[in-house]
């Protein structure tokens, strides 16, 4: 029988209480914590299915791409409490995310929970009493179409992976992955940095004048640049192009160094007039940027917070959950009425109702499918809260990001900034006539321009920020001109000729790379973030500062990405792919039917099946390789990238030299001439430091694969020739000689020694000999420097561990030594962790013992950590602190650990990013650890027969002597005794042997 309750379900946990308290007691709110099913791994599919259409993909590609979906071992635990609540429900509401992701958990919530009630698709774009409440009170029913759009997502990534990652691991490395709009991302950090390797610096020069109205001295002073020289424009930095030449449509003089000092003399000297031939005047405006989507939320945090697309999407997440801002996954810049109504008034109330227009403003999308949510990202509610009010609730980078929020959406709704913009064009020549005074004769022109904001409207509340222009001028920022006239007399005060080089195309952020993806229709706001993150912690992009730096690696996964799957890769076709998922969402078209055209072909293009069946052949040596000049390749292997260098003269047959590159040197910056700097570096590797005098080793510096460390070696024996000769001709002299049937002859008496019947005795196999034990080695410190260490510091490292002392108590030795995860005292079994690897050389007895008084975890040590927060974590009460552990850092509170992810830094986790990390790892619940599988009992094999072989003669068998039964093998009597003759005769012969060698050493020595 149906319960009393109704059901609803959340994706989040962190929404449960806030929704539960809205709605009241006749409901109970659970959280699915994301996903409860997705398409299972190939490799755990039932063993009957994984010969079948489904065994490649988990999708039955040949029956309408039907996937294989089972619900994680990490799940099971929730979906029967979602099952248990459900037995007790009269409704089923889902209120999941109102994205295409959430629609489909709410389906496969449908498909795994099979309600047996009336079951209702509830949705929000924010978490306040009104919208729940509202929401509760307009259900509606599954968008299958919303549900259909994501599958195909999901069947695509895992066909499109899944076909092409293969080709990746054979020819370019293991591991490597291939991804529909992780590829295209890469391939555009990988152009940029192509067209940096590409690029040609050109040098140019301008003259910049101080100069003030000549009437009167007390004016404020104005700089202006020189923009004509006798009429003809002088070239900038944005006329060049990147082979650093001028661009073939530009029609302008570049002034090189010599000419622009000349001109700079000339216009100091006397006589020359400076006036102003020409002043214009234009009206100001500029208008407020609209509210933020996904997409520019995330390039506003990065310009102005520094924050990664990653940790802006988390922070925004809390922010949502916690019922701050409305839904932060959007496409869609509009605002509702209430938000307009809102923002107005509170414009209203802190600027004045004269910076507010007369109408509300209005803003349209790009998107032509708003497939997100329907709203800008804003506060939430209809009435704003001012982030001065949530200065006690909200804080580090919460409130960052919401008052950032705040100010874009209040000035969204806020009237223009307004001005005049003045351009003055200034003459320098000789009084009373058009000719320079220099020997050129040249007419010196300047330009200088002014900006006079008078009604600043929107920036009262918030300017945007801009990306970093190549070569190119900026927009006019507030400056003033002093008031002007044409013809007016100026002083020149100063003038200074100055030097520029254009710069190479800028490399990506963050931010202008969610700009770029944005721009041509790749991704969509749910998948910007985690674009970034997949390729940066695949190894394909590296992040330097606010750059994005492609690895070598992604040079050649994109070059076998662009010659063998070319459209797969195009930006047009990726972004078309984006389009027929909004049709599908649209139910404008059918999902089998597009996959089906996708993966077999069709009119259009070929299938991906067809383009993998027919890749032909793929030269990996070809893939891994650039060419650096005609002497030097860069390789991509496969511990890393290195040159290889032919020498002058060499066997084309030979190996060609290996030259390791630095792993902190960009692509950009591996010019021809770097990569000979590298080849012509003195090697530092192999270098004798000294003789260790203990041991009379050598001691050598080596830089292995693991890193620099130091060794012993034996020093090389010096040999004397004439010894080495006299030594091998008696070796072959005393060797004895061994005729045909076996007989010895004696190379000193020549007495042949007849071999005997007994059967050799098997030499044992040899024993190492101590002498070849392994050499000592020890790794460096990460201060120590290999170019430079001395002996007693190589001495002191391979006398490792130290002997710090011996515990007064227990009469154990302390030993200070390094370890895999960093230097450590030991005790016994019992270790402590040292703060640095310095401490291992300078920690002594007492310091170790006071090491070891304090408890090995918890607040063992302040130095420990590499971040404390004053403040506890709110729901456990302990101290968080960051730590540096194997895999890299993480936030502990002594019970839960959290990773921190990659793209974030140590300096990025304030307490409230701490404490929503920590909060997050409990939402997840402990990781499912996998039980071993099952071996399979062995295969008997089947007993083979013996082959047929000719029947023996019967020989008469002896007696067996009765043996009793004690489990150990028997053996009979005859045997017994033919063995025991056997070892009579063997010990007779070997004393006669003993005493005829006997006799024939003592013949020898008298």
């Amino acid at each position: 029988m149906p319960g009393t309750k109704k059901l609803v379900i959340v994706e989040s946990p962190t929404k449960m209480k806030s929704i539960a308290g809205y709605l009241g007691d006749g409901y109970e709110v659970l959280s699915s914590v994301g996903h409860i099913r997705d398409l299972i791994e190939p490799k755990n599919l039932p063993p009957e299915l994984k010969k079948g259409p489904l065994g490649k993909f988990s999708v039955d590609v040949d029956n309408g791409f039907e996937p294989y979906y089972v619900v994680s071992d990490a799940k099971k635990k929730t979906v029967s409490e979602l099952k248990r609540a459900l037995k007790n429900a009269d409704e089923l509401l889902l209120a999941t995310d109102e994205d295409r992701e959430g629609e489909a958990i709410a389906w496969h919530l449908l498909q795994v929970l099979q309600p047996k009630v009336p079951v209702k698709r509830m949705v929000f774009h924010e978490i306040t009493k009104d919208a729940i409440l509202a929401a509760k009170d307009n259900t509606r029913d599954l968008d299958t179409a919303l549900v259909d759009a994501q599958e195909t997502r999901r069947i695509l990534d895992r066909i499109y992976g899944y076909e092409i990652s293969p080709v990746l691991w054979r020819k370019v490395g293991p591991g490597l992955s291939a991804g529909r709009v992780q590829s295209a991302a890469t391939r555009l950090v990988v152009e940029r940095e192509r067209e940096r390797l590409a690029f040609v610096a050109a040098g140019y020069w301008d003259l910049i004048a101080q100069l003030t109205p000549a009437s009167t001295a007390s004016e404020t002073g104005f700089s202006a640049k020189l923009v004509r020289l006798n009429g003809e424009r002088i070239a900038s930095g944005s006329d060049f192009d990147d082979s650093g030449k001028l661009k073939p449509s530009v029609k302008a003089v570049t002034l090189d160094e010599s000419a622009a000092v000349a001109l700079t003399a000339a216009l100091k000297q006397p006589g020359v007039a400076v006036t102003v031939s020409k002043v214009a005047s234009k009206p100001y405006r500029r208008s407020p940027a609209a509210p933020f989507t996904t997409s520019t939320l995330q390039q506003e945090a990065a310009r102005k917070l520094r924050f990664t697309a990653r940790q802006t999407m988390s922070v925004a997440q809390s922010l949502y959950e916690n019922g701050y801002i409305t839904y932060m996954r959007t496409d869609s810049p509009s605002l509702s009425k209430q938000a307009i109504s809102a923002a107005r008034a509170q414009a209203t109330s802190l600027y004045g109702a004269e910076t507010i227009p007369d109408a509300p403003r209005v803003y349209k999308g790009k998107s032509k499918n708003a497939q997100e949510a329907h709203e800008a990202i804003r506060p939430s509610g209809d009435t704003f809260r001012t982030p001065a009010s949530l200065a006690g609730s909200l804080r580090g980078n919460d409130f960052k990001l919401y008052e950032l929020i705040w100010k874009r959406t209040v000035a969204s709704q806020m009237s223009d900034a307004t001005g005049s913009t003045a351009s003055v064009t200034i003459e320098a020549g000789p009084t009373g006539t058009s000719e320079h005074p220099s020997a050129s004769g040249a007419l010196a022109e300047f330009s200088a321009s002014g900006t006079v904001i008078t009604f600043r409207g929107f920036l009262l509340a918030y300017e945007e920020g801009r990306d970093e222009e190549r070569n190119a001028p900026t927009d006019p920022t507030e400056s003033k001109l002093p008031l002007l006239a044409e013809g007016q007399a100026l002083t020149l005060d100063e003038v200074e000729a100055k030097g520029h080089e254009t710069t190479p195309p800028a490399r990506y952020t963050e931010a202008s790379l969610v700009k770029k993806l944005e721009e041509l229709g790749i991704g969509r706001p749910s998948t910007y973030a985690s674009i970034i993150s997949t390729i940066t912690d695949r190894g394909y992009v590296t992040p330097r500062g606010q750059s994005l730096i492609p690895n070598w690696i992604a040079f050649s996964v994109v070059r076998l990405l662009e010659d063998f799957f070319g459209d797969l890769v195009e930006y047009d076709f990726t972004a078309e792919m984006e389009n027929d998922l909004d049709r599908i969402a649209d139910g404008e078209a059918d999902r089998v039917d597009w996959l089906t055209s996708f993966y077999f072909g069709s009119d259009k293009h070929r299938g991906l099946r067809q383009v993998v069946d027919n890749l032909g052949e793929i030269d990996p040596r070809v893939i891994n390789s650039v060419t650096i000049s005609d002497d030097i390749t860069l390789r991509i292997g496969k511990y890393g990238p290195y040159l290889e260098v032919i020498e002058p003269g060499a066997d084309p047959e030979a190996t060609p030299r290996r030259v390791n590159i630095p792993p902190d040197l960009a692509p950009d910056e591996l010019t021809a001439a770097k990569a000979r700097e590298l080849i012509n570096a003195p090697v530092v590797t192999d270098r004798v430091i000294g003789v260790n005098p203990a041991s009379g080793k050598n001691v050598v510096a080596k830089d292995g694969r693991f890193g620099p460390y130091v060794t012993e070696v034996d020093p090389e024996p010096v040999v004397d020739p004439a010894e080495a000769a006299a030594a091998a001709a008696a070796a072959a002299t005393d060797a004895a000689t061994t005729l045909a049937d076996g007989s010895v002859v004696d190379p000193k008496t020549g007495e042949v020694t007849e071999t005997t019947t007994a059967k050799p005795k098997k030499k044992a196999p040899a024993k190492k000999a101590a002498a070849a034990a392994k050499p000592r080695t020890a790794s460096i410190f990460k201060s120590m420097d290999l170019a430079s260490i001395d002996l007693d510091t190589a001495l002191r490292l391979l006398d490792l561990p130290r002997v710090v002392g011996v515990d007064p108590e227990t009469g154990a030795e302390i030993l200070a030594q390094n370890g895999k995860f960093g230097p450590y005292l030991k005790k016994g079994v019992d270790t402590r962790s040292l703060t640095s690897e310095d401490q291992i050389f300078d920690i002594d007895l007492p310091g170790a013992i006071e090491l070891y008084a304090q408890p090995k975890y918890g607040a063992r040590r302040a130095s420990s950590a590499l971040k404390e927060f004053e403040a506890p974590d709110p729901e456990s009460g302990k101290a968080i602190k960051i730590k540096d552990g194997r895999f890299g850092a993480y936030v502990t509170d002594g019970v839960t650990n959290a990773t921190i992810p990659k793209a974030e830094t140590v300096e990025d986790v304030d307490f409230d990013r701490a404490v929503q990390l920590l909060a997050d790892k409990r939402a997840k619940g402990p990781a499912v650890k996998k039980a071993p599988a099952k071996k399979a009992p062995a295969k008997t094999a089947a007993a083979k027969k013996p082959a047929a072989k000719k029947p023996a003669a019967k020989k008469p068998a002896a007696k067996k002597a009765s043996v009793k039964k004690t489990g150990l093998p028997t053996v009979s009597a005859a045997t017994s005794a033919a063995r025991s003759a056997s070892a009579q005769k063997a010990a007779a012969t070997r004393a006669a042997n003993k005493a005829a060698a006997a006799a024939a050493a003592e013949t020898a020595t008298s």
